[in-house]
C-alpha cells in the first residue's frame, strides 16, 4: 500500500512541520468540492444540505499556495464529486497541472465516472461499498450495488482502485468480510473505516439499537480527551476482537492480511475503552476544505481555522492563530478514530518504534500508549492479538 519512499518522505515532512511550523507543507488536501449527492446515506447527511460548490477558480487559487507541493495528494470528493457542474474542467486542470490527485465516488453515475477516469487519469479511484446488495440499499438508500460493480469491473485494470468500506451501526462484520472477498475476487485494494459523527456530515445522533449494531460509548467518567468520546463515534458493539462469533473471526482473519486495515480496526477497541492515547499529528500535515470554503482543524471537530474566501490557504494553515490551535489540539486531543487522521498517527508512531525504544520516542514526541499498559509497544500488542 505504501512504499519505503512514501515512509521516508512523510518522515521528512513530519520533521519539517514540527521544526518549521510557520512553513508547514501538506501531505494530503481533501476538497469537499460539492454537496450535490444522489445517495441518501444513513451515515451521512450531506445530501440534506443546500447545494453549493467550490468553483474551479477557488480550487486553482488554493493549489497556488506554498503549503501545497507537487507531492501533496489532493482528493476530490463531495457529496458526489462527479455531480459538480465543473467536474470535468476541474479534473482536466488537475490532469495537466497536478496529476497527483485522487477521485472518490459512489459510482451511482457509472458511465460518467468511467469516462472521466479514462480521460483525466486520477492517480487513484476510491469507490464506496459497504456490503452486499441488500446492505447497500439499506445503508445508502439507493439500489446502487450493480453500478459499483460495473465501475470496478471496467476500471480495475486501468487505474489503482480501492473499495471503501465503513463499519457502522447499519452493517456488520459479515458485510466487512463480504467486501474484502469482493476486493480479493477482483484483485483490488480495500480500505476499512469506522463510522464517526463528523460535524460536516451532520450524521444522525442516534443509531438503531438492535444488537450488534448499537452505538458504542466510552465508559462513564472517561476524561482521557478534551471532549467526550461518546460524541465522537458510534460503531458496532461487535467491534471487540476475541468475541466468539464466526463473522468476527472471519473478518479478523481477512483483516490480518492487511496491516494498514488490521491495526486501525484492531486498535479501535483500545481507543474506545480509553486505553490508547496518541497525539494527533495528522492535523499538522493533512487538511480538509469544505464546499462553502471553510477549513476545519480536522474532520472530526467543528473548529474552523478560516475560510478560503476570506484568507489564503497559507494564512489559514500556517498563520499564528492556526499554529496555536494546531499545537493545542495536537498535544491534547485524542477524540476520534477517523481513518483520515488516526491512520497517519498509527503509521508515524509505529515507524518511530522500528528505529527507537519507546522511552526515547517519548522524549521528543511526548507520552503515548497503545493499551492500558503504558509500556506496551505496537509490535508486542499486535503480535499478541494476531
Amino acid at each position: 500500500m505504501y512504499t519505503i519512499y512514501d515512509y521516508a518522505y512523510n518522515g521528512l515532512l513530519y520533521l519539517n512541520n514540527i521544526i518549521r511550523p510557520q512553513h508547514k507543507r501538506l501531505s494530503q488536501l481533501m476538497i469537499y468540492s460539492t454537496t450535490a449527492c444522489q445517495s441518501r446515506c444513513k451515515h451521512c447527511n450531506i445530501w440534506q444540505k443546500k447545494v453549493e460548490h467550490l468553483s474551479l477558480e477557488d480550487i486553482q487559487r488554493m493549489m497556488q499556495s506554498r503549503c501545497v507541493t507537487r507531492r501533496t495528494t489532493v482528493g476530490l470528493e463531495g457529496g458526489e464529486f462527479i455531480l459538480h457542474p465543473q467536474a470535468e474542467e476541474i479534473m482536466a486542470w488537475f490532469h495537466e497541472h497536478h496529476p497527483n490527485y485522487t477521485l472518490l465516488s459512489n459510482c451511482l453515475a457509472p458511465r460518467r465516472v468511467i469516462n472521466a477516469v479514462r480521460r483525466y487519469q486520477p492517480r487513484h479511484l476510491y469507490v464506496s461499498l459497504d456490503g452486499g446488495r441488500e446492505t447497500y440499499q439499506r445503508m445508502r438508500g439507493r439500489d446502487g450495488y450493480d453500478r459499483v460493480i460495473e465501475v470496478v469491473e471496467v476500471l480495475k485494470d486501468e487505474v489503482p482502485l480501492s473499495l471503501m468500506f465503513c463499519l457502522s451501526p447499519w452493517n456488520s462484520f459479515d458485510d466487512m468480510a463480504y467486501v474484502i472477498d469482493v476486493a480479493k475476487h477482483y484483485g483490488i485494494d480495500v480500505r476499512i473505516g469506522i463510522y464517526g459523527t463528523m460535524a460536516y456530515m451532520k450524521a444522525p445522533k442516534e443509531a438503531p439499537l438492535s444488537s450488534p449494531k448499537a452505538p458504542l460509548s466510552s465508559p462513564e467518567g472517561d476524561t482521557n480527551a478534551s471532549c467526550s468520546l461518546k460524541k465522537s463515534i458510534e460503531a458496532p458493539s461487535g467491534a471487540v476482537w476475541g468475541a466468539s462469533s464466526g463473522a468476527e473471526r472471519g473478518a479478523f482473519k481477512a483483516l490480518s492480511q492487511t496491516q494498514e486495515n488490521f491495526d486501525f480496526v484492531a486498535l479501535y477497541d483500545e481507543w474506545r475503552n480509553g486505553h490508547l492515547r496518541l497525539r494527533c499529528q495528522s492535523i499538522m500535515s493533512c487538511l480538509v476544505v469544505h464546499s462553502n470554503g471553510d477549513v476545519p482543524l480536522c474532520q472530526n471537530l467543528d473548529v474552523m481555522l478560516g475560510n478560503i474566501h476570506e484568507q489564503s490557504l497559507d494564512e489559514i494553515f500556517n498563520g499564528v492563530s492556526a499554529r496555536q490551535t494546531q499545537c493545542r489540539y495536537s498535544r491534547h486531543c485524542n477524540d476520534c478514530w477517523i481513518n483520515f487522521h488516526r491512520k497517519y498517527d498509527i503509521i508515524l508512531v509505529r515507524n518511530f518504534e522500528r528505529l527507537l525504544p519507546k522511552w526515547l520516542i517519548e522524549k521528543f514526541y511526548g507520552p503515548y500508549q497503545w493499551t492500558a499498559d503504558p509500556k506496551q509497544t505496537y509490535h508486542k500488542h499486535l503480535k499478541a492479538i494476531q
